[in-house]
């Protein structure tokens, strides 16, 4: 089956009992068991329920993946993966990363005896020198990144990873799987948060990882089940019916997108723009490469001023509402150094290409002509 058949059929089978075109959301947190060996399916709703499981199942599907896990938020996911390593190991992550996750690995992690080293990944160079150390157990990317839209060679880094023991995990929280699906290209691990565009109506949080290795992913549903990060049965009903429009959503944005970047492109008070889909974006012929279909919602750019121009851009758009946030049906626009990435010191920040002036905008699915003519009175 193709992608969105499979989105819509994979996991979403009709209730029995009913005939129920649409799974019912089962809410129970407990359930009988047949005896006392406890093997029945579903025991207890952390450990697993029906509603999560049809989520998990179409997810795993669209990814490629053996096995798929719902957390109650993106954080929730990552935080698991690095679960998986001890004191004294070592990540080496990317310096285009979501802001939390920065936080995770900076502010907490470090405090636990994990080392954390920060590379160009769009360097493969810098990478594999990185992963020389004999302690590295998790190589961490996202691609594209955010907010910078760096694109990271997902099956280079993979072979990098795997040379030096250890695994590989993608953020594609930015492509979605319509767009990439980096277990296809050798990562061990896919985290997506499922707030964006999975969810795709600014109405539930949630995460997601998928896995390759069906024992990998045994050994994370274990830690999921231990720590209890689960995803609620309400917000993963959301997200199996967000997965029946996915494709075309993110297309159909990923388009206006493009079309965006165009037009900011030949702006006359536009400095620079971050859009993979840009012929001239120094990651374009990967992204060609290891994304179908699109290059995503997400864009950014800097205009010809200070920073106190930027901030009247954002606050005066109309149809671009400023908030967090990316891939919902409404399109959203911020400063990312005070907002989604404000918890990077702010010299840190700096260091890695985030400009205190950038404006990072996440397109929705209104008309590309309404969101032109909002850009360009706020831009006025």
């Amino acid at each position: 089956m193709q992608f969105r058949t499979r989105a819509i059929h994979v996991g979403q089978d009709r209730d029995p009992a009913t005939g129920a075109i649409v799974p019912p959301i089962h809410v129970a947190s407990t359930f009988v068991q047949p005896d006392a060996s406890m093997t029945a399916a579903y025991d207890y709703a952390r450990t697993a329920s029906p509603t999560r499981g049809g989520f998990e199942a179409t997810l795993a599907a669209l990814d490629s993946g053996t096995r798929a896990l719902a957390f109650a938020s993106g954080m929730a996911a990552t935080h698991c993966v690095t679960q998986l390593l001890a004191p004294g190991d070592r990540i080496v992550t990317g310096t285009d990363i979501y802001g939390g996750t920065w936080r995770l690995f900076n502010k907490l992690l470090t405090g636990h005896g994990i080392t954390i080293t920060a590379v160009d990944t769009t360097d493969i160079d810098a990478v594999r020198q990185a992963l020389s150390h004999g302690s590295t157990k998790l190589l961490w990317i996202e691609s594209p990144g955010n907010p910078l839209l760096s694109i990271t060679d997902i099956a280079a880094c993979a072979e990098i990873a795997h040379a030096g023991g250890a695994l590989l995990a993608c953020d594609a929280t930015v492509a979605t799987p319509a767009l990439s699906r980096p277990l296809d290209h050798g990562a061990d691990i896919v985290m997506h948060s499922a707030t964006k565009s999975i969810g795709g109506h600014s109405d539930l949080l949630g995460g997601a990882l998928v896995t390759r290795d069906a024992e990998l992913g045994t050994r994370l549903h274990w830690l999921q089940n231990a720590t209890g990060g689960v995803m609620g049965p309400f917000e993963a009903f959301l997200c199996s019916r967000g997965l029946k429009t996915l494709e075309l959503r993110v297309r159909a944005q990923s388009a206006t997108a493009l079309g965006l970047a165009e037009w900011l492109l030949a702006h006359p008070r536009v400095k620079t723009v971050h859009y993979p889909g840009l012929a001239s974006h120094p990651g374009h012929a990967v992204a060609r490469r290891q994304m179908t279909g699109g290059f995503g919602s997400l864009l950014s750019f800097e205009l010809d001023g200070d920073v106190a121009t930027a901030r009247r851009v954002v606050e005066s758009t109309r149809l671009f509402q400023l908030a967090v946030s990316l891939g919902a049906v409404e399109s959203l626009i911020e400063l990312p150094a005070v907002m989604s990435h404000g918890s990077y010191e702010p010299a840190a920040r700096r260091a890695v290409g985030i400009a205190d002036g950038l404006i990072r905008l996440a397109v929705g699915l209104e008309a590309f002509e309404d969101l032109r003519d909002d850009l360009a009175a706020a831009l006025a």
